[in-house]
């Protein structure tokens, strides 16, 4: 069983029905023991950093995932819910996140009113876009080396530890959009919103037990 984390936020709906497309038995649960006695969790995510880490901690969220992410079992990160897993974020802040993962999340500079602030693009970067495969994560198998991913986002992470880093994308410049270390699986993009590629990474993400 794998339990889709419910906080408030999110595409709840889109993640829980791809993941049932490929197979996978899923509850859709803000309940700490259901969360604690699933085979994996996926902690999904679309809006604004602050908000998201208040809701976690008005349901008592924040100690469940840090437990389940230390026992072990897969975990998945989606979007927001790669964001919040790093130590804090600029975004209304600085912002503490839950702190699992070294780092912090900035956000992209639109350099069209001074391009010596950054390049020149829109924000946020939302659309189909390529990531560079850096890790050998079985939940790549078979994507090839560039796939294209859907991306909705103002914000990127920054990881500490670059032996972290699972994929990494351009726009503007170069980020991290992928992240996998020990039992942890997180993207930037949305695997459930990016068709067949997307889909089969959910099929594996679901398959690692």
């Amino acid at each position: 069983m794998i339990a889709v984390i419910d906080y408030g936020m999110g595409n709840l709906r889109s993640v829980q029905k791809a993941l049932e497309f490929v197979g996978a038995k899923v509850i859709v649960t803000h309940d700490p023991d259901l969360i604690l006695s699933a085979d994996s969790v996926v902690l999904p995510g679309v809006g604004a950093f602050k908000d998201c880490m208040a809701n976690l901690n008005k349901l008592s969220l924040i100690d469940p995932i840090r437990k389940f992410i230390d026992s072990g079992k897969p975990f998945l990160g989606i979007c927001l819910g790669l964001q919040v897993l790093f130590e804090e974020s600029e975004e209304y802040g600085p912002v503490p996140g839950l702190g699992i993962l070294p780092g912090k999340v900035v956000k992209f500079i639109d350099g069209s009113s001074d391009t010596r602030k950054g390049p020149q693009i829109k924000i946020p970067h939302m659309g189909w876009n390529q990531i560079k495969v850096k890790k050998n994560a079985p939940l790549f198998a078979g994507v090839g080396d560039s796939p294209y991913f859907y991306f909705v986002h103002s914000y990127y992470v920054v990881p500490e530890d670059p032996e972290m880093v699972a994929t990494v994308t351009h726009y503007g410049i170069e980020f991290v959009s992928g992240i996998q270390h020990k039992n942890i699986y997180a993207f930037q993009f949305h695997p459930e919103k990016s068709q067949t590629l997307g889909l089969s990474i959910l099929e594996r993400f679901s398959n690692l037990n």
